[in-house]
């Protein structure tokens, strides 16, 4: 990029703040900056937003020269390219290639960013779908994704509803919420082949801990969940009874519905959701089948075999009410009020928490100071926070005080042509 930026090409580069903590360096935005590279970075601490870091750019595009772009879920990192010299694998991702009139609306995703985080870029610059050569017949939408708009999670829960035959689903972080666990047992409870991959070994093992929690009543209605065996999966995929198809940076948990900004593909052709799915069966001759074990062993069933199920086990109100078993809060509420029956899978989540608790305890009897301090302290600064923006509201008469370009032109037109 530093490079491409000396012989005259504009690079622009915007990174998050948070998923850069450990992977960059200032030195590194430094030496790009420094080459002529145009380095914005998202949402870093303010002192008038004391918790507004939370609001991510967990977008991953390249868009070149307005013809042709890139939506995966690809970081740039050196853990997507492995570490051959130590027998490290790279981690499994996905990605698409778009070509087309759909390369406007990733330059329009961009634009949409770039300007969150200061000046908009000039308007010259911004193709319309009408400047860009048709160059196929693939039906498709590029779907970018604010926080609180919630548009995907919606989009998640209408395919889940409407699948048929199959729902073939990949993700890095799964914390599905309850009404999400719920339509995926709905689905399958109703004869679709509703799968699951994750990762075995994820580089958040919190998050892990709290996928599994889960498992159980997605397998007791017939879902059939894998693990990854390599390094680590990364990609978000879904595709559904060999027509529709989504790709990109969303994952299936709260945070990235409804807290991050995010973006994905979304196709229906045939050709291309037949791809997806061979490329999911290749995926899961390298996973892990999980099954029931005891009383409610399930006959594993080839990962290859189309269409095949698992005998659904629970239909009653006690698989509904595991439904909300996918975080550490619900298993250790459970476990306090005893009003279910609890996992294996949900031992760790609950030994987690009451480690936190129980150095909370200490540290509060013992330095009651170390936990009172940064609470006043945090409060404090909430409140000066709150207090500056209501001045600025005041003595601007309540203006806004950033503006974001919408992304999607009006029409409400599919994409074509891509």
């Amino acid at each position: 990029m530093a490079e491409k930026a000396r012989s005259g090409v504009r690079v622009r580069v915007i990174y998050d703040w948070v998923g850069a903590i450990g992977s960059s360096s200032r030195r590194l935005w430094r030496t790009m900056r420094a080459a002529g590279v145009e380095v914005r970075c998202f949402n870093p601490p303010r002192f008038d937003s004391p918790i507004g870091w939370i609001e991510r750019d967990h977008r991953k595009m390249i868009a070149v020269d307005n013809r042709i772009g890139f939506v995966t879920g690809l970081c740039v990192g050196e853990r997507w390219v492995g570490y051959p010299e130590r027998g490290i694998d790279p981690w499994r991702d996905t990605g698409v290639v778009v070509k087309g009139p759909a390369v406007a609306d990733i330059v329009r995703a961009f634009a949409q960013t770039w300007h969150a985080t200061g000046s908009e870029l000039p308007g010259s610059e911004i193709p319309a779908r009408a400047d860009i050569p048709v160059a196929g017949d693939v039906r498709m939408r590029v779907v970018p994704s604010m926080p609180a708009m919630g548009g995907l999670y919606r989009l998640d829960q209408i395919v889940a509803a409407s699948a048929r035959e199959s729902l073939w689903l990949t993700d890095a972080y799964f914390v599905g919420t309850t009404s999400y666990i719920q339509a995926l047992r709905s689905a399958s409870l109703d004869g679709v082949d509703v799968r699951l991959l994750v990762p075995r070994a994820s580089d958040v093992p919190l998050v892990g801990a709290i996928s599994r929690t889960g498992y159980r009543t997605l397998l007791e209605a017939g879902v059939r969940v894998f693990e990854w065996n390599g390094p680590m999966l990364h990609a978000k995929t879904a595709v559904s009874d060999g027509i529709y198809a989504r790709v990109g940076s969303t994952n299936l948990n709260l945070a990235s519905w409804v807290g991050n900004w995010e973006l994905d593909v979304v196709v229906a052709e045939a050709e291309f959701a037949a791809a997806m799915e061979e490329m999911y069966l290749d995926d899961l001759e390298n996973a892990t089948e999980i099954v029931l074990s005891h009383k409610h062993r399930v006959r594993p069933i080839r990962p290859r075999q189309r269409l095949g199920r698992v005998r659904p086990i629970g239909r009653g109100s006690a698989g509904r009410a595991a439904a909300g078993a996918i975080g550490i809060g619900n298993a250790v509420g459970a476990a306090i009020t005893n009003h279910r029956t609890l996992g294996a899978a949900e031992a760790r989540p609950m030994f987690i928490a009451s480690a936190v608790l129980a150095a909370l305890t200490t540290v509060g009897l013992l330095w009651p100071r170390v936990v009172t301090v940064p609470i006043a302290v945090m409060a404090g600064w909430i409140a000066l926070s709150l207090v500056a923006k209501a001045a600025r509201l005041w003595w601007t008469g309540g203006k806004s005080e950033r503006k974001v370009p919408m992304t999607a032109e009006d029409d409400g037109d599919e994409d074509e042509g891509a």
